[in-house]
């Protein structure tokens, strides 16, 4: 059995009007979604919901009422798949030894801050930036993200989406 995963991070609402509504397309179908924090306000996890159910982690932009409502880091199991979430990782020279550290028996590990998409495989642990949905920053578009686990062959993979 596949299961698809709508990943989204940095959202910055309201700073950022709203969400693009291409998300909604792209997410369309997906089982659950994983907001890995910067969503500054609660409204937007439930937007969210109207698509699938949402878990999601505070970040380091957030207003008072997320962070009373939200942890700091999380793990979820989707099928075969247990999936670490943080919104920071760490910094590009520390991400994967962090990674380890935080979520030992993560077989994928979503975090955000960055804004830059990040979709790879260390030593059997993917990790997985989907980038911002709203603030490309000094990225050419913003983007989303799809993780895909196959309970057959036991397998995750992520896809970056350009919005």
């Amino acid at each position: 059995m596949s299961r698809k995963i709508g990943v989204i991070a940095d959202t910055h609402i309201p700073h950022f009007k709203r969400l693009p509504d291409v998300v909604w397309q792209h997410f369309a179908g997906v089982e659950l979604i994983i907001h890995a924090g910067d969503l500054s306000v609660l409204s937007v996890l439930s937007e969210l919901e109207t698509i699938a159910p949402v878990v999601a982690v505070q970040g380091n932009i957030e207003e008072d009422e997320v962070v009373r409502k939200l942890p700091i880091k999380r793990e979820v199991v989707v099928g075969h798949c247990r999936i670490g979430i943080v919104h920071i990782l760490g910094d590009a020279h520390n991400r994967e030894r962090v990674a380890r550290q935080e979520f030992p028996m993560a077989r994928c590990v979503v975090f955000g801050h960055s804004h830059i998409p990040l979709n790879e495989d260390h030593n059997g642990q993917l990790l997985f930036n989907p980038g911002s949905a709203t603030d490309r920053r000094r990225q050419p578009r913003c983007s989303i993200g799809l993780l895909y686990v196959d309970d057959d062959v036991r397998s995750v993979r992520g896809e970056i989406i350009y919005l």
